[in-house]
């Protein structure tokens, strides 16, 4: 069921995608007059095919599911002995330069539309999303340096507002980027408002690899651990744990959520541990002893010995419903694709530089994992999921590659400098270069998807 749903989701995303991204194309093209020959959905052998319009357009679905084109009448791939003039005046190289690089751009700005009206329809609907509540921040982080305590609510960061964790997470991804200090407003419980700053020197020492909240010790608090399904014969049964107890400390040290409480069992394989719990309202004390189980995913150079309890863990988080109107949620969706065109542009450059590592470039299997992921926890997070794509898929083709919308761009532009388009020479040369690019940037891609796997 879940390898039917990630396919299914895979092509629901994917194939949107380009369908979007060639209609941007041919829909252009149509209003500069240009005529098209071919609008296909895939790559190579055409397995399907049907004209339709005043020009008989063929609408195709090809065998390879990676991308789409749309073919139009062009002297540099047709033999246009035969045509007539009505259609040497619709071909495209004989239009404007402005013509063709609006064609040619459509593709993209289609791309970046779609996500704009996807979160700005997100926005308007209303999503819902764990509230900006930190959880005790770690010894030695920026934030505990600050003064930040357990329970803050951050209502602000450098004067804007802030609803919901994905702002929170967000602001502070964007702060590391732009190595800037961060003035938080915060709502403490018992005392009001308070205000805290985190420096400069804390985000410019974070690795953008890593989880930047958490490293800044910005984590989102979860509740107490509490005791859900168990097995039978395992160590919470044997210790006399209940379904509904609620883990409050470990030999006597306070546990704040499931992540602590676990950590504490991992490491104590076969040690008795003093557990408190909260049952009907009043503490008792238990003793459960983990066992030992060889684990060979809690450590990558080995097998290691782990604790277990086999028992589940629940416990629900603060959420809150966000809201915006329609100018608010149109603006807030168009500040989110610029924000995530900078984010990625700036981490771009850092690669370039060596500062990030080529490793977060991911290809088709990380899209179609966290498409079936996104999928399973619903269609708020789909919908998101399919807008941050059709982003980066904007900014793909723009890159100033040939064979990529961003490498035409880039011969309109020198043309438009220069007053004549480049020789066929160096473009047929451009071309075999941006292909290598771009299928070595591909296999870079589905290297890293496949070594994360393994």
């Amino acid at each position: 069921m879940d390898l039917l749903r990630t396919i299914l989701a895979t092509i629901a995303c994917l194939g949107t995608l380009i369908v979007i991204h060639e209609l941007g194309h041919y829909l252009v093209a149509r209003w500069c007059g240009v005529k098209v020959l071919r609008f296909s959905v895939g790559m190579g052998r055409i397995v399907w095919m049907r004209k339709f319009g005043p020009d008989q357009t063929e609408w195709a679905i090809s065998a390879i599911p990676l991308g789409g084109y749309v073919k139009m009448l062009d002297a540099r791939e047709s033999d246009l002995s035969g045509a007539t003039p009505e259609d040497l005046q619709r071909e495209f190289t004989r239009q404007s330069v402005w013509k063709r690089i609006a064609i040619v751009a459509a593709g993209p700005l289609a791309n970046f539309l779609l996500a704009i009206v996807l979160y700005a329809g997100l926005y308007m609907a209303g999503v819902r999303e764990p509230t900006a509540r930190i959880a005790e921040p770690a010894t030695a982080t920026a934030a505990a340096t600050a003064g930040l305590q357990r329970g803050d609510l951050v209502k602000s960061i450098n004067g804007d507002p802030v609803q919901g964790w994905s702002e929170l997470r967000w602001a502070i991804i964007q702060s590391a980027i732009h190595r800037e200090a961060m003035a938080l407003v915060l709502e403490r419980p018992g005392y009001g408002e308070v205000r805290a700053t985190l420096p400069a020197e804390a985000a410019a020492h974070v690795s953008l690899e890593d989880d930047v909240p958490a490293a800044m010790g910005l984590d989102l608090m979860r509740p107490p651990p509490m005791i859900g399904r168990m097995e039978e014969g395992g160590a919470a049964r044997r210790a006399g744990m209940l379904k509904g107890d609620v883990i409050l400390a470990v030999d006597g040290l306070q546990i704040h959520d499931a992540r602590a409480f676990v950590a504490e069992v991992l490491r104590s394989p076969g040690r008795k541990l003093a557990v408190t719990v909260l049952r009907d309202g009043r503490q008792q004390q238990l003793e459960l002893t983990p066992d030992p189980v060889e684990d060979k995913a809690a450590n990558s150079k080995g097998l290691v010995t782990v604790g277990k309890i086999k028992a589940e863990l629940v416990g629900s988080i603060d959420t809150m419903i966000v809201h915006y109107g329609p100018l608010d949620a149109a603006g807030k969706a168009v500040r989110q694709v610029k924000e995530i065109c900078s984010m990625t542009f700036k981490i771009l450059g850092r690669m370039i530089v060596g500062e990030v590592s080529l490793k977060n470039i991911t290809g088709p299997l990380t899209i179609a994992e966290y498409a079936g992921e996104t999928a399973k926890m619903g269609a708020e997070s789909f919908i998101g999921f399919v807008a941050f794509i059709s982003v980066s898929l904007g900014l793909m083709n723009l890159l100033p590659i040939p064979v990529l919308d961003g490498g035409h761009l880039l011969y309109y532009s020198l043309e438009v400098l220069t007053g004549r388009p480049i020789s066929e020479r160096f473009a047929e040369m451009a071309q075999r270069i941006g292909l290598g690019l771009l299928v070595s940037l591909m296999a870079l891609a589905i290297f890293n998807d496949l070594a994360r796997k393994l």
